[in-house]
């Protein structure tokens, strides 16, 4: 028998080369049992059907004719979409197998269940069409899987169903969009075994930041169960982010990103009925814990780099972990079909003005902002409802919704995760997506004006009203070379990765009190004091947070180095300058237990700030638990292009006092090349910049104290607003004797107040002083570019 004329194939004789003879799918699980295995990837054995074995099922019941008239009446108008596919479904269910396809399909299920040492082993059975995971097209979702199926005559049925899938209204409507030929498209159908992920865990890889593109990270979907849940999105699950440069590496541990999510469902085994499977409710205890530990995580990372480097393109990917064995698996990979087809260039950055009261908010699907009226739909099959242009809003989505969704102006569901359906389909369509709210079906109404918002990171926002939306061009191609290093201000984790196409030179400043206050939210000596604690409504405020960390204070080491960690990413292996802790008391006393550890100061921008508190009694276990987080980020996850920044340090003994203490928690300044900067904000700092440099690496100058400081200043009053101006004389002055002063130490100096953000050319005077380097927010960066390269042109 030819290789051609072959009715069952194993997966070890197939390759992706295969994908005619077996479909995109088989062939790719051939691709990867033939050539990963052997470098660690597990993947379930299995078997596929041919196409050959299709176009004999559809000879011997002669379906061609009858398919090819009907696709014509619905091509004509004389039949609609729901009416062809139910007639050609029915015409596929009905027909009767070739007796040497069912055969070859008997023996090989028994030979399987040899191999594994089970009699009627359980195992999936996946549809996989010859025009399937293409990098120009993405079929995934169009036909049918079917899961815990057992027995030869149970796998013939599926078979079948499979075969009649290929003509569900969803695969119908998408091939004439994609303009495949019906008739010129096989269907395969896998049988793998069954990995026991419902008593286990399942999802999906991402090799590729599937909402910014991002080339150096993987992202991880996970939820308990079968992973149809995640597909379908009819969960909300864990995410995970791993970097992938620093995966080669095996000491370190660089998981980038945890985020817990609901995962109130999950798809297990159905023992009884006509249904292999059935969807119930999780448990409180798996709702509040991580579906992955650590180590699955990052093992999981290494395989998707793995099977990346092999296919050579951004991979999307399907794992399983049996809960029997407690072993992973990869059950599926297809290119990626969206990040990986854009054309570096213009982007564009959005931005809202005269926002609305917040209505909801979940996961952000793609970085745009739109405005339009609600239309809340229950059911694809209220298609005729909805109004061209409206913003889509239902419980969840699947290929069934397709038609809709492309007419749509924002989609936004109450479940899913950043792999669902719909949020998928979102980016293929280029749509703004809130995915994963919990109740935009019961809190949106029909005809309600919103603005969606998918551009302030990687939360999104649905808000009452119509707001402004301004939309910023940015082309970085066109930018010049600077001699002066053009860096970035960041500070929230959530948008840094949106950033990384532009050439910036670093992260100027990172601001770690933003991720404390909006990410963690609890004062740190609350966590650390946990126990003395008497404010019943604090401690549960607390307890919520915390899940899952047995010791309160590790939730704030854990979060603080994850949400500093993805900041770090985003422009590796170039230097990111972490600011340490600058609260004012009455910030911190704002924080959720921060009251009682926190004086009352009439002047707080002046008062127990920055390097003060860091040797202090009253704080210094809570700088020893930010210590931790730059130790963890540098050392465990090989971020060791991270710079410390000690801010407001007011003398040369205090430097001395915070240097002994950062030490004692083991960040020796010079150790495992550890630089440690101070920011240039006070006067002292400037006149004393030869003995400040004798300390440090490099000097950071705050423009905005240093201005309200050297002209005494209070830049948020009314009345004195017209004094403030970082362009005056005696400002001046001290900034460039500072650069001056560090450059005859040998230190390097660079500027991260907003000055040149708000003022461009006020680059030129710094450019003309001989500043190192100069950081700006991300949306003033391209201006300020070209105003440093044209002061540096005329120099």
């Amino acid at each position: 028998m030819t290789a051609d004329s072959r009715q069952v194939i194993s997966f070890e004789e197939v390759n992706r080369s295969a994908t005619a003879q077996v479909g995109g799918k088989n062939a790719s699980l051939g691709e990867m049992v033939c050539h990963l295995e052997g470098q660690g990837v597990a993947v379930p054995p299995g078997f596929a059907t041919t196409s050959h074995a299709y176009w004999q099922f559809v000879e011997l019941n002669e379906l061609k004719q009858p398919i090819m008239d009907a696709l014509k009446d619905m091509q004509e108008g004389k039949a609609t979409l729901a009416a062809t596919g139910t007639l050609l479904r029915r015409l596929f269910l009905k027909g009767t197998w070739p007796e040497d396809t069912a055969q070859a399909i008997r023996d090989a299920y028994a030979q399987l269940c040899v191999r594994i040492g089970r009699d009627d082993a359980d195992v999936a059975v996946r549809s996989s069409a010859t025009a399937e995971d293409l990098p120009e097209a993405s079929f995934a979702g169009q036909q049918e899987s079917f899961l815990n199926i057992r027995g030869a005559d149970a796998l013939l049925d599926a078979c079948r169903q499979c075969y009649a899938s290929l003509f569900t209204d969803r695969a119908i409507s998408y091939r004439e969009t994609k303009h495949f030929d019906h008739l010129q498209v096989a269907l395969s159908v896998g049988v793998q075994v069954m990995v026991r992920s419902d008593t286990g865990s399942a999802g999906v890889i991402f090799t590729i930041d599937p909402e910014t593109g991002f080339d150096k990270v993987a992202v991880i979907d996970a939820a308990w169960g079968l992973g149809e849940t995640v597909v379908q999105g009819t969960v909300e699950p864990d995410e995970y982010q791993v970097f992938k440069p620093l995966l080669t590496k095996d000491q370190l541990e660089p998981i980038i990103g945890k985020r817990r999510g609901a995962k109130e469902l999950k798809m297990v085994y159905a023992e009884d009925g006509v249904k292999s499977t059935r969807t119930v409710p999780t448990s409180r205890a798996e709702r509040e814990a991580f579906v992955l530990a650590d180590a699955e995580i990052l093992q999981l990372g290494r395989w998707a780099c793995i099977i990346e480097k092999h296919y050579g393109c951004p991979m999307d990917i399907e794992w399983a972990k049996d809960g029997e064995t407690s072993e992973l698996f990869i059950v599926q990979a297809r290119p990626e079909t969206v990040q990986s087809r854009k054309v570096a260039g213009k982007f564009l950055s959005y931005r809202l003005k005269n926002k609305g009261k917040k209505l909801v908010a979940g996961l952000s699907i793609g970085d745009a902002a739109v405005t339009g009226k609600v239309c809340v739909l229950d059911s694809a099959q209220d298609i005729d409802r909805f109004v061209d242009g409206a913003v889509l809003v239902t419980e969840n989505t699947d290929p069934d919704w397709v038609p809709i969704m492309k007419r749509a102006a924002a989609i936004v569901t109450d479940h899913g995760g950043r792999t669902s359906h719909a949020a998928i389909i979102s980016r293929e369509l280029g749509l703004p997506a809130v995915v994963g709210s919990g109740n935009a079906s019961k809190v949106l109404k029909d005809n309600q004006e919103v603005t969606v918002s998918c551009a302030e990171g990687d939360k999104g926002f649905v808000y009452e009203g119509y707001a402004e939306v301004l939309t910023d061009a940015i082309d970085p191609s066109d930018l010049p070379v600077t001699r002066t290093r053009i860096m970035l201000n960041l500070a929230d984790p959530a948008s840094a990765l949106h950033w990384w196409r532009l050439p910036a030179d670093g992260v100027g400043l990172a601001r770690m009190e933003f991720v404390v206050g909006n990410h963690i939210r609890v004062h740190p000596m609350a966590l650390v004091n946990y126990e003395q604690l008497e404010d019943s409504g604090v401690k549960r405020q607390i307890d919520e947070l915390t899940k899952g960390y047995t010791e309160k204070a590790d939730y704030f080491v854990d979060q603080l180095a994850l949400g500093l960690a993805r900041i770090a990413a985003a422009l590796y292996p170039d230097p990111v300058i972490v600011r340490m802790s600058d609260f004012k008391t009455n910030e911190y006393a704002n924080l959720i237990g921060g009251a009682g550890f926190e004086p009352h100061e009439e002047n707080p921008m002046l008062g127990f700030r920055g390097a003060s508190r860091y040797y202090s009694p009253r704080y210094r276990e809570g700088f020893a638990l930010e210590c931790r987080a730059i130790k963890r980020l540098r050392e465990a996850m090989g971020f060791t292009n991270v710079v410390m920044m000690i801010p407001f340090c007011r003398s040369i003994s205090e430097a001395d006092k915070v240097l002994e203490v950062m030490t004692a928690n083991g960040l020796q300044r010079g150790k495992n090349g550890l630089e440690v900067y101070v920011m240039c904000e006070i006067p002292s700092n400037v006149i004393l910049a030869a003995d400040f440099a004798k300390r440090f690496d490099g000097f950071s100058i705050g423009s905005n104290d240093l201005t309200q400081l050297t002209l005494g200043v209070d830049r948020d009053s009314d009345e004195l607003a017209h004094l403030f101006s970082e362009e005056d004389k005696a400002v001046k002055w001290m900034i460039s004797h500072v650069i001056k002063a560090a450059h005859e130490a040998g230190t390097k100096v660079g500027l991260c107040g907003q000055a040149p953000s708000d003022h461009p050319e006020f680059a030129t005077f710094l450019v003309e002083s001989g500043i190192d380097s100069i950081s700006v927010t991300p949306d003033s960066f391209i201006r300020v570019k070209q105003k440093v390269a044209e002061a540096e042109k005329n120099a």
